[in-house]
Order: structure tokens, then C-alpha cells, then sequence
């Protein structure tokens, strides 16, 4: 039996004597009682306080060097990273919602790392636990033997489902627009003066939500609805299973390459326009690594060749799209980046049969961006001019494809 295996079973098995505790309640992680030391020879002790105690997994990830922990929901507020952080064998650590009822925590290691110990104890009296994982050093082909996520029924995403095709739009029904606020969860995004990108993007999805509805002639569906971790490739799948008619993807990030602010929209492309939107397209595409997803085997090739077939009808929709949004954002006062337009090769943008944009409504980095971010007003005026975008793109497109059509 493989090592993560027989975590696994043993962490179920510990999980197991406690379930006797009162689970109705959060779990609150209890900070004081937390951190992340050295421990025997090149190992590293992980001690996590919990108000009560609360079943647990395990597991390794390779690509890089990664240790899951996953929990039945837990509370982490107080929880500050650079106090629990005590040790440089770990490079950094990221914790937070994951799925409805399920908290993760990610470890990301700076060699590769097996659990020795693992035990959850619980006080009898006060219901208070700590779980203490014991972490030791491994070679790397033990670790890459034993790495993977495992398979547990109630613990993990559920399985991709086969989605309709994408109707296309005669005119009549109203134009269904997928808005997905970027981030959630564990993965919080940029951050700034006690502000974050994924609270702030669901802020505005939800304003912008109900602007387009309010206006008639829209249905808007949203990837997140609440703080919960959602991966590129499900923001995808929800697309298609919504029968999405438009994508659009949004953010807040923080750029130091210079000086970045003002909203700037992105479609898709193997090159990027320039260095910044590479870096950011590397950075929006770490989501799912920093949320300890299993990204083993999922290159296919094959699959790429035929998506990249019909993304030929589908990208000059995108970047019309994209210049709609941008026309419209700035009629309503912006500001707009000095290139407001621009491409990259974000993974969320690639569904093949769908119009995908990315709109950085702003950069959080920039102190004017970020006073306008917490702005309501501001940000209805962002909403109106997205909207004011979509409209003029829906009569363009009902043009464009009655001439191809032809």
C-alpha cells in the first residue's frame, strides 16, 4: 500500500474517533495555538489549533512539491501566514475555503516532504483539538511514487459532465452572460491594505448581475456565488453547461511592472501583446496550483488541435467583445489603461465554442485603482459601462454572423 494511501486511511481511521464531538458548529482555527516550525533533522511540525475537532485528509501533490491538508469546514479568521510560517523548509502556505463544507490548506514544500506522524487530539473537557502533522524528509522518487489525489466520495469536485452545445443566439431570447468573479476560497488573489481581489471581484459581479437584469434582456450566471474556490477548468465546464452566450472573467490584480492601473481588457492568444500580460497570465493561471489541485496528465494534445479548429470562428468574436467592453468602460469615465486592450493565453478564456474576455476592472496595486474599487458609485458606473459594451457587441455580432452566414 502506498504511503499517501495509508495517510490517508490512518487520518480517516483518527477522523473516526472523533466524530463523537459536536460537528454542527464551525470549526475556528485558534491562532495562539498554531504554527509551522522545524522539526527532527530536515523535517518540519505542523500544530494547528482547532476549536473542535474535525475529520481530516492528506496528501502529496508533485509539480511542484505540494502538501494538501483538507478539512471539514473550518473558521479561518485571525489566522495571520507570516506568523504561522516559522520555518524556511516550507516556501509558503495558503489556506481557506475550498468547496461548500470543506476547507483546505496547502503546504508548498521546498523539498519533497513525506508525513512520519499524524494525530488529531481532542480535549474531552473543553472540546478544543490540535492536529499535529510530523513532516520528514523523502527522496524524490518516493514522493513522486506516493503523490496524486485521491478519490473520496464527498471530498472532491464532482466529475466533468457532458454539456450541451452552445445554441446559437437568433436575436430573440435574451444574451446569457457567464460572469466570473476571479479567485475565491483559499485562493484570495491580489491584496492590498487589508483589501483582497476575490471579495472584491464577487462585490461586482453581483452589482453587475444586477444591472443586467434590472435592464432586460439579459440572464446572467455566475461561476461563485459565495467564498468558495473554484478551478479554471470548472469555470469552463459551468460555462458550457450554462449554455453561456459570453464569458467574461474578472479581476483586480496587482502589477508592479510599471506602474499598471487603470481597467484593461484581455482575449485570448498564444503570444502575449507584451512582458506584463505574460506575467499576469502566469500568475492567473497559478489559482489552481495554489489551491493544491492534481494537474498530472492534463496535457492533451490531441484535444488542443481540435479546440484550436474551432476557436477560429470563436476569436474574432472574443476580440470584438473585448474592444466593445473597453469602448463601453471608457464612455462611462474609466479610467482605462493606456493599452486597454490586450492578449494573453489565459487558461479561463479557452473555451473553444464561447466569446471569452478577462476585464481587470482595475489594479489593486494602484493606490487611484484601489480608491475606486471600494467606490459603490464607481463601480456602478464600471457596471453600466460593461453593459453599455455588451449591448453594442450583441448588435454587432447579430450582423456579423447573418453575413457569414450568407
Amino acid at each position: 500500500m502506498s504511503r499517501i494511501f495509508f495517510v490517508c486511511a490512518l487520518i480517516w481511521a483518527l477522523a473516526g474517533a472523533v466524530w463523537a464531538q459536536d460537528f454542527n458548529a464551525l470549526a475556528r482555527v485558534l491562532p495562539e495555538q498554531s504554527r509551522i516550525t522545524d522539526g527532527k533533522g530536515a523535517g518540519v511540525t505542523l500544530e494547528l489549533g482547532l476549536s473542535q475537532g474535525v475529520p481530516y485528509r492528506v496528501f502529496t501533490l508533485r509539480d511542484p512539491y505540494r502538501m494538501v491538508i483538507d478539512f471539514q469546514e473550518v473558521d479561518w479568521s485571525g489566522l495571520d501566514r507570516a506568523k504561522l510560517l516559522q520555518t524556511r523548509r516550507i516556501s509558503g502556505v495558503q489556506f481557506g475555503a475550498y468547496v461548500p463544507g470543506w476547507s483546505r490548506m496547502v503546504l508548498d514544500l521546498g523539498a519533497p516532504l513525506a508525513v512520519d506522524t499524524a494525530a488529531m487530539r481532542v480535549d474531552p473537557d473543553g472540546g478544543a483539538a490540535v492536529l499535529t502533522l510530523n513532516l520528514k524528509g523523502t527522496d524524490f522518487d518516493s514522493f513522486a511514487a506516493s503523490a496524486g489525489a485521491p478519490r473520496n466520495p464527498g471530498w472532491d469536485l464532482p466529475a466533468p459532465a457532458v454539456t450541451p452545445p452552445v445554441v446559437p443566439r437568433d436575436g430573440e431570447r435574451p444574451l446569457r452572460v457567464m460572469l466570473d468573479p476571479g479567485h475565491g476560497g483559499i485562493d484570495p488573489g491580489a491584496e492590498s491594505g487589508g483589501v483582497n481581489e476575490k471579495t472584491l471581484m464577487l462585490t461586482f459581479a453581483r452589482e453587475l448581475r444586477e444591472h443586467l437584469l434590472r435592464a432586460g434582456g439579459y440572464e446572467v450566471v455566475m461561476t461563485r456565488v459565495d467564498d468558495h474556490f473554484v478551478s479554471l477548468e470548472r469555470r469552463i465546464s459551468l460555462a458550457h453547461r450554462a449554455s453561456a452566450d459570453v464569458f467574461i472573467s474578472l479581476h483586480a490584480d496587482a502589477l508592479s511592472e510599471g506602474q499598471a492601473h487603470g481597467a484593461t481588457v484581455y482575449f485570448l492568444s498564444d503570444e502575449a501583446s507584451d512582458v506584463a500580460s505574460q506575467k499576469l497570465a502566469e500568475r492567473h493561471d497559478r489559482s489552481d496550483l495554489i489551491a493544491g489541485i492534481d494537474l498530472s496528465g492534463s496535457d492533451d494534445q490531441i484535444a488542443d488541435v481540435l479546440l484550436d479548429m474551432a476557436r477560429q470562428e470563436t476569436q474574432p468574436r472574443s476580440e470584438a467583445l473585448a474592444h466593445a467592453l473597453a469602448h463601453g468602460m471608457g464612455q462611462r469615465g474609466g479610467p482605462m489603461n493606456r493599452r486597454p486592450i490586450r492578449s494573453a493565453s489565459f487558461s479561463v478564456l479557452k473555451a473553444a465554442d464561447i466569446p471569452s474576455v478577462l476585464v481587470e476592472i482595475g489594479f489593486i496595486s494602484s493606490p487611484r485603482d484601489l480608491k475606486n474599487l471600494v467606490n459603490p458609485e464607481w463601480r456602478i458606473g464600471m457596471a453600466q459601462g460593461i453593459h453599455q459594451g455588451l449591448e453594442a457587441w450583441r448588435q454587432q455580432d447579430l450582423i456579423r454572423r447573418g453575413l457569414i452566414g450568407q
